[in-house]
């Protein structure tokens, strides 16, 4: 096959960036992140934003879709779905190859697997316009486009609900989409070590600040609500800082969270794999294991 994206993915605590980097250092690429959380400013120990893993023999390895909004605002699948074809096509254009590199499986899936997401004429102006109508008024135009939603997040919020007006009614196709042929690389060194390095990587976090920088969002007049349906790090911290858990109940039911999550991430490759997605796995971040692998499958042009 002739592949035009590299993709290194698995769950959370694996090393995939790191590897990323060494990579793309190594085989002339530029990164774009499928992080869902990861696109936020100000959301940094909490997402795991280790930019020093992207500095590589001192160079600084490019990467893209980290930093690129603010709270409150939201950032869906297809916000990233059209800005990463923004981002291919840059890196293509300069003679670079293109690696994604993430764990969130939604936003994978709709590269790897070629989702058809369309957008909406005028989007702004219609999203204007729907800003203007209450919370009731926008449900029931959801549920007359959509009379049986699959999904009840849907209607978590006035945001929520006007994202999923705009899926219903998107008819236009995103513009440079073009269909994607990606080699995937996976880690998974397996379901106990990924546990370990979680609870090793939280009392890390935890040291660094992550309490502090939550803390600093709140003051920042982000509302609880808003930080808590991030999830993981930003839900638990938050209802601890805003008295509604004790410290040692927020610490053992995040790192709860997050092994369930990491569980999550690989239910949805194996889900891949059975679609008929090829993922070549590695049992650690292994920079040579995975130099072959791309030598023997990826043509470079």
């Amino acid at each position: 096959m002739n592949y035009n994206l590299i993709t290194i993915l698995g769950p959370t605590a694996v090393g995939k960036t790191k590897l990323a980097a060494q990579l793309a250092h190594h085989f002339n690429g530029e990164i774009i992140s499928a992080d869902s959380r990861q696109v936020y400013k100000n959301l940094d120990i909490g997402t795991g934003k280790d930019l020093n893993d992207y500095v590589v023999e001192g160079k600084l390895i490019n990467y893209h879709l980290i930093d690129i909004t603010e709270l409150p605002d939201e950032f869906n699948l297809f916000d990233f779905y059209k800005i990463f074809f923004q981002y291919y096509h840059k890196i293509k254009a300069n003679r670079k190859t293109p690696f994604l590199v993430g764990g969130t499986g939604l936003y994978l899936s709709s590269v790897i697997q070629n989702y058809d997401l369309k957008e909406v004429e005028n989007e702004k102006e219609f999203r204007n316009s729907l800003q203007q109508k209450s919370y009731d008024e926008l449900k029931k135009i959801l549920l007359e486009l959509n009379p049986t939603p699959h999904n009840i997040t849907d209607f978590e919020s006035k945001e929520r609900i006007i994202q999923a007006i705009i899926v219903v009614k998107a008819q236009k196709p995103v513009e440079n989409k073009i269909e994607i042929h990606s080699l995937n690389i996976g880690i998974n060194p397996g379901r106990d070590v990924v546990k370990n390095r979680i609870k090793e990587r939280l009392e890390k976090r935890l040291n660094e600040g992550m309490i502090q920088e939550v803390e600093a969002l709140l003051n920042k007049n982000i509302e609880p609500k808003r930080l808590i349906r991030l999830g993981l790090e930003y839900k638990f911290i938050t209802e601890y800082l805003i008295g509604k858990i004790s410290f040692e109940q927020m610490k053992n039911d995040l790192f709860k969270a997050i092994c369930a999550f990491a569980k999550r991430q690989m239910t949805w490759f194996r889900k891949m794999e059975r679609e008929g997605v090829q993922i070549f796995w590695l049992n650690e971040a292994d920079f040579n294991k995975a130099k072959e692998i791309i030598q023997s499958n990826y043509e470079f042009v």
